[in-house]
Protein backbone atom coordinates (compact mmCIF):
# COMPACT_ATOMS: atom_id res chain seq x y z
CA UNK A 1 0.00 0.00 0.00
CA UNK A 2 2.63 2.43 1.00
CA UNK A 3 3.92 1.89 -3.18
CA UNK A 4 0.66 2.77 -4.20
CA UNK A 5 0.38 5.51 -1.89
CA UNK A 6 3.79 6.93 -3.31
CA UNK A 7 2.67 6.51 -6.85
CA UNK A 8 -0.42 8.50 -6.21
CA UNK A 9 1.82 12.00 -5.04
CA UNK A 10 4.09 11.14 -8.19
CA UNK A 11 1.08 11.16 -10.68
CA UNK A 12 0.41 14.90 -9.28
CA UNK A 13 3.25 16.01 -9.10
CA UNK A 14 4.40 14.68 -12.68
CA UNK A 15 1.70 16.07 -14.17
CA UNK A 16 2.58 19.20 -12.38
CA UNK A 17 5.98 19.31 -13.68
CA UNK A 18 4.55 18.48 -17.49
CA UNK A 19 2.32 21.34 -17.45
CA UNK A 20 4.71 23.98 -16.84
CA UNK A 21 5.73 23.66 -13.32
CA UNK A 22 4.36 25.37 -10.62
CA UNK A 23 5.53 29.40 -9.94
CA UNK A 24 7.83 29.90 -7.11
CA UNK A 25 6.22 30.74 -3.72
CA UNK A 26 6.84 34.56 -3.56
CA UNK A 27 7.13 34.01 0.25
CA UNK A 28 7.14 31.23 2.71
CA UNK A 29 3.74 31.89 3.55
CA UNK A 30 2.64 32.48 0.05
CA UNK A 31 1.97 28.03 -0.12
CA UNK A 32 -0.69 28.96 2.91
CA UNK A 33 -2.40 31.69 1.11
CA UNK A 34 -6.47 30.10 0.14
CA UNK A 35 -6.63 30.24 -3.10
CA UNK A 36 -9.58 27.69 -3.93
CA UNK A 37 -13.01 28.28 -3.02
CA UNK A 38 -14.08 25.56 -1.44
CA UNK A 39 -17.25 25.30 -4.18
CA UNK A 40 -14.35 24.87 -6.57
CA UNK A 41 -12.85 22.03 -4.85
CA UNK A 42 -15.59 19.87 -4.38
CA UNK A 43 -16.53 20.59 -7.87
CA UNK A 44 -12.55 19.12 -9.06
CA UNK A 45 -12.98 16.36 -7.03
CA UNK A 46 -16.39 15.83 -8.09
CA UNK A 47 -14.77 15.52 -11.96
CA UNK A 48 -12.39 12.88 -10.91
CA UNK A 49 -14.66 11.20 -8.93
CA UNK A 50 -17.05 10.63 -12.07
CA UNK A 51 -14.08 9.57 -14.51
CA UNK A 52 -12.91 7.14 -12.06
CA UNK A 53 -17.02 5.81 -11.38
CA UNK A 54 -17.51 5.42 -14.79
CA UNK A 55 -14.69 3.68 -15.49
CA UNK A 56 -15.16 0.81 -12.85
CA UNK A 57 -19.10 0.83 -14.20
CA UNK A 58 -18.25 0.30 -17.82
CA UNK A 59 -14.96 -1.06 -18.19
CA UNK A 60 -14.82 -3.54 -15.20
CA UNK A 61 -18.42 -4.21 -14.25
CA UNK A 62 -19.90 -4.17 -17.69
CA UNK A 63 -17.34 -5.86 -19.46
CA UNK A 64 -16.72 -8.33 -16.43
CA UNK A 65 -19.53 -9.74 -16.50
CA UNK A 66 -19.40 -10.35 -19.74
CA UNK A 67 -16.84 -12.30 -18.85
CA UNK A 68 -18.43 -14.35 -16.61
CA UNK A 69 -17.17 -12.17 -13.22
CA UNK A 70 -19.65 -11.80 -10.51
CA UNK A 71 -20.25 -8.33 -8.27
CA UNK A 72 -22.62 -8.13 -5.41
CA UNK A 73 -23.76 -5.66 -2.83
CA UNK A 74 -22.63 -8.50 -0.48
CA UNK A 75 -18.96 -9.29 -2.11
CA UNK A 76 -16.86 -8.87 1.65
CA UNK A 77 -18.39 -11.85 3.10
CA UNK A 78 -16.78 -15.01 3.12
CA UNK A 79 -19.03 -17.14 1.38
CA UNK A 80 -19.50 -14.69 -1.53
CA UNK A 81 -16.65 -14.23 -4.21
CA UNK A 82 -17.42 -11.14 -6.15
CA UNK A 83 -16.48 -7.68 -6.62
CA UNK A 84 -18.28 -4.41 -5.30
CA UNK A 85 -20.94 -2.83 -7.40
CA UNK A 86 -20.58 0.62 -8.38
CA UNK A 87 -22.13 2.44 -5.52
CA UNK A 88 -20.63 -0.34 -2.79
CA UNK A 89 -17.21 1.03 -4.50
CA UNK A 90 -18.05 4.65 -3.78
CA UNK A 91 -19.27 3.76 -0.29
CA UNK A 92 -15.31 1.84 -0.03
CA UNK A 93 -13.74 5.26 -1.20
CA UNK A 94 -16.23 7.27 1.06
CA UNK A 95 -14.76 4.54 3.98
CA UNK A 96 -11.02 5.17 2.77
CA UNK A 97 -11.60 9.03 3.07
CA UNK A 98 -13.30 9.08 6.36
CA UNK A 99 -10.22 6.99 8.01
CA UNK A 100 -7.60 9.30 6.68
CA UNK A 101 -6.67 13.15 8.03
CA UNK A 102 -8.79 15.02 5.36
CA UNK A 103 -12.01 16.48 6.00
CA UNK A 104 -13.48 14.94 3.35
CA UNK A 105 -17.01 13.80 3.33
CA UNK A 106 -18.64 11.60 0.67
CA UNK A 107 -21.82 9.63 0.41
CA UNK A 108 -24.52 8.80 -2.31
CA UNK A 109 -28.07 9.60 -1.90
CA UNK A 110 -31.52 9.66 -3.54
CA UNK A 111 -35.22 9.87 -3.54
CA UNK A 112 -35.41 6.09 -4.22
CA UNK A 113 -32.62 4.39 -2.67
CA UNK A 114 -31.88 0.50 -2.80
CA UNK A 115 -30.78 1.23 0.96
CA UNK A 116 -33.32 3.69 2.48
CA UNK A 117 -30.90 4.96 4.80
CA UNK A 118 -29.58 6.91 1.64
CA UNK A 119 -33.01 8.73 1.32
CA UNK A 120 -32.69 12.18 1.04
CA UNK A 121 -34.36 14.08 3.47
CA UNK A 122 -35.44 18.23 4.05
CA UNK A 123 -33.21 20.86 1.85
CA UNK A 124 -31.13 17.69 0.15
CA UNK A 125 -34.57 16.31 -0.99
CA UNK A 126 -35.77 20.00 -2.38
CA UNK A 127 -32.27 20.43 -3.98
CA UNK A 128 -32.55 17.26 -5.74
CA UNK A 129 -35.29 17.67 -6.92
CA UNK A 130 -33.87 20.68 -9.11
CA UNK A 131 -31.25 18.30 -9.81
CA UNK A 132 -33.41 15.85 -11.50
CA UNK A 133 -34.52 18.41 -13.29
CA UNK A 134 -31.47 20.47 -14.77
CA UNK A 135 -28.27 18.02 -13.54
CA UNK A 136 -26.94 21.14 -12.51
CA UNK A 137 -24.72 20.93 -9.07
CA UNK A 138 -26.31 22.61 -5.99
CA UNK A 139 -23.91 24.06 -3.76
CA UNK A 140 -25.17 25.17 0.05
CA UNK A 141 -23.85 25.29 3.80
CA UNK A 142 -25.34 23.45 5.94
CA UNK A 143 -26.34 25.37 9.27
CA UNK A 144 -26.56 21.78 11.21
CA UNK A 145 -23.73 19.91 10.59
CA UNK A 146 -21.46 23.27 10.12
CA UNK A 147 -20.40 22.18 6.67
CA UNK A 148 -19.70 23.24 2.94
CA UNK A 149 -21.77 20.85 0.74
CA UNK A 150 -22.35 20.32 -2.85
CA UNK A 151 -24.31 17.47 -4.70
CA UNK A 152 -24.15 16.33 -8.34
CA UNK A 153 -26.04 14.60 -10.35
CA UNK A 154 -25.55 11.00 -10.26
CA UNK A 155 -26.66 9.42 -13.86
CA UNK A 156 -27.36 5.58 -14.70
CA UNK A 157 -24.54 5.51 -17.24
CA UNK A 158 -24.67 1.92 -18.01
CA UNK A 159 -26.61 -1.55 -18.36
CA UNK A 160 -25.00 -2.76 -15.08
CA UNK A 161 -26.59 0.10 -13.11
CA UNK A 162 -30.33 0.13 -14.84
CA UNK A 163 -30.43 -3.81 -13.95
CA UNK A 164 -29.21 -3.83 -10.77
CA UNK A 165 -31.19 -1.27 -9.51
CA UNK A 166 -34.97 -2.32 -11.57
CA UNK A 167 -33.83 -6.13 -10.00
CA UNK A 168 -32.84 -5.75 -6.50
CA UNK A 169 -35.27 -7.20 -4.13
CA UNK A 170 -35.42 -4.08 -2.07
CA UNK A 171 -35.54 -1.20 -4.72
CA UNK A 172 -38.66 0.81 -4.42
CA UNK A 173 -38.30 1.81 -8.30
CA UNK A 174 -38.19 -0.49 -10.78
CA UNK A 175 -38.53 0.99 -14.19
CA UNK A 176 -34.61 3.34 -14.27
CA UNK A 177 -33.50 3.66 -17.83
CA UNK A 178 -30.45 4.70 -19.20
CA UNK A 179 -28.99 8.15 -18.78
CA UNK A 180 -31.43 8.62 -15.63
CA UNK A 181 -30.45 10.91 -12.51
CA UNK A 182 -30.68 8.06 -10.12
CA UNK A 183 -29.26 9.88 -7.32
CA UNK A 184 -26.99 12.64 -6.40
CA UNK A 185 -22.90 12.16 -4.78
CA UNK A 186 -22.78 14.80 -1.68
CA UNK A 187 -19.10 15.92 -1.05
CA UNK A 188 -18.82 18.15 2.36
CA UNK A 189 -15.80 20.25 3.69
CA UNK A 190 -15.83 22.31 6.92
CA UNK A 191 -13.86 25.55 5.56
CA UNK A 192 -15.13 27.63 2.94
CA UNK A 193 -11.81 27.96 1.25
CA UNK A 194 -8.64 26.20 0.79
CA UNK A 195 -5.28 26.48 0.52
CA UNK A 196 -3.23 24.80 -2.72
CA UNK A 197 -1.30 22.22 -0.41
CA UNK A 198 -5.06 21.48 1.13
CA UNK A 199 -6.37 21.33 -2.26
CA UNK A 200 -3.93 18.57 -3.28
CA UNK A 201 -4.51 16.64 -0.41
CA UNK A 202 -8.35 16.24 -1.34
CA UNK A 203 -7.47 14.72 -4.73
CA UNK A 204 -5.01 12.76 -2.95
CA UNK A 205 -7.39 11.60 -0.43
CA UNK A 206 -9.72 10.64 -2.59
CA UNK A 207 -7.02 8.75 -5.12
CA UNK A 208 -5.78 6.89 -2.31
CA UNK A 209 -9.28 5.73 -1.22
CA UNK A 210 -10.55 4.55 -5.35
CA UNK A 211 -7.02 2.19 -5.26
CA UNK A 212 -7.67 1.12 -1.21
CA UNK A 213 -11.55 -0.03 -2.68
CA UNK A 214 -9.90 -1.70 -5.94
CA UNK A 215 -6.65 -3.32 -3.59
CA UNK A 216 -9.86 -5.14 -1.62
CA UNK A 217 -11.06 -6.38 -4.71
CA UNK A 218 -8.10 -7.80 -5.75
CA UNK A 219 -7.24 -9.28 -2.52
CA UNK A 220 -10.91 -10.68 -2.33
CA UNK A 221 -10.02 -12.25 -5.89
CA UNK A 222 -6.84 -13.60 -4.05
CA UNK A 223 -9.11 -15.67 -1.63
CA UNK A 224 -11.74 -17.57 -4.28
CA UNK A 225 -12.32 -21.00 -3.61
CA UNK A 226 -14.54 -22.00 -6.26
CA UNK A 227 -15.16 -19.22 -9.04
CA UNK A 228 -12.45 -19.29 -11.51
CA UNK A 229 -9.90 -16.12 -10.58
CA UNK A 230 -9.19 -13.56 -13.35
CA UNK A 231 -5.69 -12.89 -14.26
CA UNK A 232 -4.30 -9.43 -13.02
CA UNK A 233 -1.78 -7.33 -14.54
CA UNK A 234 -1.94 -4.20 -17.63
CA UNK A 235 -5.16 -6.05 -19.74
CA UNK A 236 -8.92 -5.00 -19.32
CA UNK A 237 -12.21 -7.27 -19.05
CA UNK A 238 -12.51 -6.62 -22.53
CA UNK A 239 -9.65 -8.69 -23.71
CA UNK A 240 -10.73 -11.83 -21.90
CA UNK A 241 -10.76 -12.78 -17.92
CA UNK A 242 -8.36 -10.18 -16.79
CA UNK A 243 -8.30 -7.18 -14.92
CA UNK A 244 -5.90 -4.00 -14.55
CA UNK A 245 -3.48 -3.80 -11.78
CA UNK A 246 -4.48 -0.85 -9.34
CA UNK A 247 -1.20 0.45 -10.67
CA UNK A 248 -3.14 0.45 -14.36
CA UNK A 249 -6.35 1.28 -12.81
CA UNK A 250 -5.34 4.86 -11.70
CA UNK A 251 -2.58 5.18 -14.36
CA UNK A 252 -6.14 4.85 -16.59
CA UNK A 253 -8.00 7.52 -14.48
CA UNK A 254 -4.94 9.59 -14.41
CA UNK A 255 -5.27 9.77 -18.11
CA UNK A 256 -8.53 10.50 -18.56
CA UNK A 257 -9.29 12.77 -15.89
CA UNK A 258 -5.98 14.89 -14.33
CA UNK A 259 -4.91 16.81 -17.27
CA UNK A 260 -7.99 19.31 -16.50
CA UNK A 261 -7.73 19.21 -12.92
CA UNK A 262 -3.65 19.74 -12.81
CA UNK A 263 -4.55 22.55 -15.72
CA UNK A 264 -7.17 24.38 -12.94
CA UNK A 265 -4.79 23.85 -10.11
CA UNK A 266 -1.30 25.67 -12.22
CA UNK A 267 -3.66 28.26 -13.44
CA UNK A 268 -4.95 29.29 -10.41
CA UNK A 269 -1.75 28.91 -8.63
Amino acid sequence: MKVITTYIIICFSVLIVSCGGVPEEKSESAGEEKVFAVDEVLEMVSKENDVTRTLYTKAIVGKGKLQGMKFDEDWRKDDVEAGPLPALFLRGVASSIRKGPVPLGLYLGSDFPVNAANKFEGKQADLFQKIKKDQKPEFFYDEEQKLHTAMFADLASADACVTCHNKHPQTTKTDWKLGDVMGATTWQYPKDSLTYKETVAVLNAYAKGTVDIYMAYLDEIEDFKTSEKPEIGDKWPEDGKYLPSAEVFLDSVKKLSSYETMKHLIVSK
